[in-house]
């Protein structure tokens, strides 16, 4: 029995389109896809495919993709910070999240970020509703991310070090209840003793 292969990368078809060009023999019919591919390490590409077939348009469209790749910084498990693109009609805005948020983004720009590997993220579509568009827009945002961090030397944290903040911060929580709730407690034992009686003053 064969072993399934993993692949290297992530496909993902965003947007197929049916295309007719006019020639001296009459109408030629093609079609054109969108494509993202990813190795959700950091690394994406976004590229369009033409073939008379969809397969062959999903083969080049993945081609171009990877000779497009861009590496996506991220911090921890998101983006170092905002970026706000206009790219035509598209508008896209890409916003840092805690770790555990997840990702909040329409189809295009969920499709690109999590491709590359970003697991937190909130966005925001305010242009176009076209996926094609949109989901070049979410490229040229991340790769205008990595542009400004390797031009600004920002250190991004891994995620082993966002883990070990947590675990510092919620350790330091636990030990913040406790000493509130000894406190409380010795607050609560103070209150229910008796008063002592004083002794009547002598006539």
């Amino acid at each position: 029995m064969a072993q399934p292969v993993n692949k290297e990368f992530e496909e993902k078809v965003i947007q197929v389109a049916r295309v007719s060009k006019k020639t001296k023999g009459g109408n030629t019919i093609g079609f054109s896809v969108v494509m993202v591919v990813g190795d959700k390490k950091g690394k994406v590409g976004v590229a369009k495919g033409k073939a008379p077939d969809v397969v062959s348009a999903i083969r080049k469209g993945v081609k171009k993709a990877k000779k497009r790749m861009i590496q996506v910084p991220i911090d921890g498990t998101t983006v170092p910070f905002s970026v706000n693109v206009n790219q035509g009609a598209a508008q896209i805005i890409l916003k840092p999240a805690p770790r555990g948020t997840g990702v909040i983004a329409g189809g295009p720009v969920r499709a690109v970020v999590e491709a590359a590997g970003i697991r937190d993220i909130s966005s925001k579509i305010l242009g176009t509703n076209n996926k094609a568009s949109n989901a070049y827009a979410t490229f040229t945002a991340l790769k205008e991310i990595a542009d400004l961090v390797k031009i600004k030397g920002i250190t991004l944290k891994s995620v082993a070090d966002v883990e070990k903040e947590e675990k510092a911060k919620e350790q330091e929580l636990q030990e913040q209840a406790k000493k509130k709730s000894e406190e409380a407690a010795e607050a609560e034992t103070k209150s229910t003793k008796p008063a002592q009686q004083k002794a009547p003053a002598k006539k």
